[in-house]
Parts: C-alpha cells; structure tokens; sequence
C-alpha cells in the first residue's frame, strides 16, 4: 500500500481486534453528536471515501463525537470518528474529506501497526542496553540510558512519526480525489488550519508532524498527480455542501499523554491522536 517495506510484527487480525477495543472504549467514554446535519455530512462523506478505498473486508462505521477537540480518527477496521471542533476548519465536504481521507489512509497503511513494532524493536533494543551496561557506574550508566532514549526519539521515532504523516498526506489526496472531491481544497485546508491555531507550533524536528507550511506545499506539488483522478471520478463533487457553523469554532484542545515508549500493545495505543497534534494530528 505504502510502496515501501515496513516492519511490521503484529499479524493485521490482531490490529483490527485491537482497533475495535479502542473504538468501542472511546464512543463509551465520548458522548455522541446530536447535530443531524453534522451526523448525515460525515456519514456521506464517509461513505464515498470508503467506497475509493474499495476495502469491502472492512466493517466501516462513521461516528461525530460532540466534543470542541479539532480531532479524528480511523482506527484498522474502518472504524472512523469525527469530532465536531474540527468541523469549523473543514469549511465544507471537501475540507471534511481532506481529514477524512488522511485518518483512513493511516489504516490503510497500517501505520499503527508499524508504529508498534518499532516501539518493540525500541523497547527491545533498551532491554539490551541496560543488560550491556548493567556493571558500568551508575552515572556512566544513567547517561547512556539517556543519550540512548534521545537518540531513538529524534533519530527513530519522531522521523517515522513524519513519515507516516507525509504517507498519510499523499494516499489521502489521492482517496478524496478518487471519492470525487476537488482535491485543491486540501492545500487550502492546511492554510486555514495553521491559522486556526491558538498556540505555537514545536519545530519541525520535534514535532511528530511537518510543520503545516511544508504540507501545504508538498501538497500543491502533488496536484498533477491528484487532479486527473479527480476528473476520472464518476461523480465530481467539488467542494460539496458548506458546513454550517453553530457558533465560533471552539478552542483547541489539549492531547492527552502518550503512552510511555515500549508499553506492551493495548487498544489505547491505537488512538491516533496521541499520535498527532492537539488540533488534530
């Protein structure tokens, strides 16, 4: 799917099964939308892309969550959630279907199981330092403890963390466009999503994200790519239907702590916004 080789040491069964724990723990815990228009808009947009991802194993459910969070998510399954504070950034169908597609293309590409397996590998890997340098001082010891946890975050995870997103970017532009909506809009989205921030982004070297300028851009470049399957779709939408606001968009809210690096696997770790910004990942 991705075009790449992936390590990948979780067989996709148990990542649906993991996936479908983790849905069914968050719509418990999330209070459900009650907003008709929102409900129907995500539902039809959801199924048009789904029907691009042509994935007829997976059981697809589309779910708005009323919370003023700028998230979403789809976890492996199929299993897709919108939050209605990202609904004010979406502007319209389009927009709806640029976050969308991104989530979806995160399952497709199973990036929460690859992303797993390198926390075993990381995980692996720190048992073995630890066990090398288990007679050294213990402050030689702490330091390469240390020197070790940052390597792996900055030379490992966080790079892949990036790749995923960029992944994550492309296959999602493509899905939207084959789902027949204007593909330009996505580049118009992460211009109005870098200004509905209420507060500084990391640099990108830290971040687990490009920084939105830079998608904006790889994203325009990738147009030539996106734009005749958008024509070759069966039914172009364009931007579809406007999303009606009630009210002013809400602030962004704050994520909540990630998991700590090298837990064993639980459905929790398939939430995919300990794995994205605040206002959405």
């Amino acid at each position: 799917m991705t075009g790449r080789s992936q390590l990948m040491l979780m067989a996709e069964d148990k990542e649906l099964e993991l996936g479908l724990q983790a849905y069914q723990e968050t719509t418990t815990a999330e209070p459900a939308s009650t907003n008709q228009r929102y409900i129907e808009m995500v539902n039809r947009v959801g199924q048009r892309i789904a029907a691009a991802a042509d994935r007829p194993d997976y059981q697809w459910e589309f779910r708005v969550i009323a919370s003023p969070q700028q998230n979403a998510f789809c976890l492996p399954g199929g299993k897709v959630a919108v939050y209605e504070g990202i609904l004010p950034v979406c502007d319209n169908e389009a927009g709806l279907a640029v976050v969308m597609s991104h989530e979806v293309a995160h399952a497709l590409a199973r990036h929460g199981g690859e992303r797993m397996s390198h926390q075993m590998v990381v995980s692996g890997a720190q048992t073995a330092v630890d066990y090398v340098t288990r007679k050294r001082d213990e402050r030689e010891r702490e330091w390469v403890m240390k020197a070790y946890g940052l390597g792996t975050q900055y030379g490992f995870v966080l790079p892949y963390s990036r790749k995923h997103e960029s992944e994550a970017d492309s296959m999602g532009l493509m899905l939207m466009a084959k789902a027949g909506y204007d593909p330009t809009e996505a580049v118009r989205f992460w211009q109005r999503f870098a200004t509905a921030k209420d507060q500084p982004a990391p640099p990108e070297f830290l971040s687990t994200h490009p920084a939105d300028e830079r998608r904006s851009a790889e994203l325009a470049e990738l147009l030539t790519e996106a734009r005749p399957i958008y024509e070759a779709a069966p039914q172009k939408l364009g931007l579809g239907e406007p999303i009606m606001l009630m009210g002013t968009a809400p602030p962004v809210a704050q994520m909540p702590t990630p998991p700590a690096q090298g837990a064993p696997p639980t459905a929790a770790s398939f939430n995919a916004f300990p794995q994205h910004p605040p206002v959405w990942q």
